[in-house]
């Protein structure tokens, strides 16, 4: 009886202290948050209760798992399968704790500045870097101990440490486009070129950067598809960043008119126009004549907004505004298409009555 008791006693006891240090753990923040309720690391910082107690929970079962004196052959491959568990777990705590303090420090900086590139820009830095650390630190690092704690993977283990350089050298010639592409992320991210939120336009796409990963980089495009690019195309190639230097943009409105269009007038127009325009943003505008050929005008009107969203609105709506004043009030302004309206069939007409005629003459000499 005592050989079933001793280790029960032991496992549930293990696992109720586990519990019970995850849920003073958890009061603890819940307490720390209600005291400083500015805060949000607190907060954030509950995500890593489970790690936590799965660490608590490996390392205490590793270190009372003699007092259960089970006395079994595989004593030694249970006791090397927690100490890997709470590697792991140590690992899986390292990164929910890096996601809540890089959470915290954006929220922080967002709350304490108005600029919101920084902020995207920060935002950008903070994900790199932890994706950084997640695949490249924690997750090598777990996975090299966790070779080394077993006997019968120590040497592989041993020798990945030992020729780790001549890995790096093999894997640099291997990985050559993926090497490109992490140092092409990390120049994005601390080079400013482009951040997460940036309206840009790529291969005649317009759209907004939404994630940049190591490797790629995601563009939501305005009707809601996903354009993915290598990072290093960034760095390569030639692209508009609508965003950079300020969110604000000009947009610009070509029409093709004729020669009558009453100018002064139409520019009156669009400024009362723009007057009522929420999504103007009265900083600057402006109607000229660009250009003129012998059919037409070419007006263009130039108005500006507080980014790329309302200045898409914006030149939509004025386009239609003034097209429509033009159509109602202006006919003669509007555009005109010369034709000539010919009638075919008189050519074939007279054809046929010239053979009409010459047979019946024809027939009239022979009779």
């Amino acid at each position: 009886m005592e050989d079933v008791l001793r280790p029960l006693i032991v496992l549930l006891g293990t696992v109720a202290i586990t519990v019970s240090a995850g849920l003073l753990f958890d009061w603890l923040l819940r307490y720390s948050a209600r005291r400083r309720p500015g805060t949000h690391l607190p907060m954030l910082l509950r995500r890593v209760q489970l790690p936590l107690q799965v660490l608590l929970g490996a390392v205490a079962l590793h270190a009372t798992y003699p007092l259960a004196e089970l006395d079994l052959r595989q004593d030694a491959m249970i006791r090397t399968i927690l100490a890997a568990a709470a590697i792991m777990a140590a690992a899986w705590l390292v990164i929910r704790a890096a996601d809540a303090v890089a959470e915290n420090l954006l929220r922080r900086y967002a709350e304490h500045t108005s600029e919101i590139s920084r902020v995207r820009q920060l935002r950008t830095q903070l994900g790199l870097v932890r994706r950084i650390i997640t695949s490249v630190l924690v997750v090598t690092t777990a996975a090299v101990a966790i070779l080394l704690l077993f006997p019968s993977l120590r040497t592989l283990g041993t020798s990945l440490l030992a020729s780790a350089g001549v890995i790096g050298i093999i894997a640099g010639v291997a990985a050559q486009s993926t090497l490109s592409n992490l140092i092409a992320g990390l120049q994005i991210a601390f080079g400013d070129s482009v951040k997460i939120g940036d309206t840009v336009v790529v291969e005649g796409e317009w759209g907004t950067v939404e994630e940049i990963t190591l490797a790629f980089l995601t563009v939501r495009i305005w009707d809601d598809r996903r354009l993915t690019m290598p990072v290093s195309y960034f760095n390569s190639k030639p692209y508009e960043n609508w965003s950079r230097g300020g969110p604000q943009i000009t947009g610009t409105v070509f029409l093709h008119l004729d020669h009558s269009t009453p100018v002064p007038l139409l520019r009156e127009h669009l400024h009362d126009y723009l007057r009522d325009r929420p999504d103007w943003d009265g900083r600057n505008w402006n109607l000229l004549v660009t250009d003129s050929t012998p059919t037409n005008i070419v007006v263009r009107a130039t108005m500006s907004a507080a980014d790329a969203d309302d200045a898409w609105t914006l030149r939509c709506a004025v386009r239609e505004e003034l097209l429509d004043w033009l159509g109602r009030h202006h006919p003669h302004a509007l555009p005109k298409i010369p034709t000539a309206i010919t009638n075919q069939g008189e050519p074939d007409r007279e054809m046929a009555l010239s053979t009409n005629g010459s047979g019946e003459a024809s027939s009239r000499t022979g009779d």
